[in-house]
């Protein structure tokens, strides 16, 4: 299955494309794993979605505070056998 591709539009930047191999809730919160191409080994990011359900747009941030990355990379983990995450 080719995952879906979602365009960011950054406050006054140019967009970018990711492509969404998987999502997940943990508390409440709403989490997507995507990369920049849509097959093969590349960059990986967890967002996490800050938006309120009443939002039009959706509104995600890097998640970038250690505890909270490996939480979340360990449960994307075990959600995709294939996926393991290297910390650069």
């Amino acid at each position: 299955m080719k995952p879906e591709k979602i365009t960011f539009s950054p406050d006054g930047e140019e967009t970018v494309d990711f492509y969404v191999l998987e999502q997940t809730k943990i508390a409440g919160v709403n989490y997507i794993l995507v990369t920049d191409i849509e097959d093969g080994d590349g960059e990986a990011l967890i967002l996490k979605d800050l938006s309120n359900p009443e939002d039009a747009e959706s509104v995600y941030e890097i998640v970038s505070e250690d505890k909270e990355l490996e939480a979340v990379a360990g449960v994307f983990e075990d959600l995709l056998e294939e996926i393991k995450f290297v910390q650069e």
